[in-house]
């Protein structure tokens, strides 16, 4: 269950930190995102602030079909 709930967190994480114009936008956004997914599964939301703002910050470096 808790592999199931990382895996949509981390998932919600790439699909929403998309949502923004510039590395800026999708960092903050991501980390948002991260420390809430990170709380609600009961993890550290310092640590999924911190993943998912790296995820926003490199997605479009990463993916950029996904992040434009």
């Amino acid at each position: 269950m808790q592999k199931t709930l990382t895996f949509a967190a981390v998932a919600a994480v790439l699909t929403l930190a998309a949502c923004g114009d510039n590395d800026l936008e999708r960092g903050v956004s991501g980390a948002a995102i991260g420390a809430v997914g990170a709380e609600l599964t009961g993890g550290n939301a310092v640590t999924g602030a911190a993943i998912g703002g790296a995820a926003g910050v490199f997605c479009d470096d990463l993916t950029p079909e996904l992040c434009r």
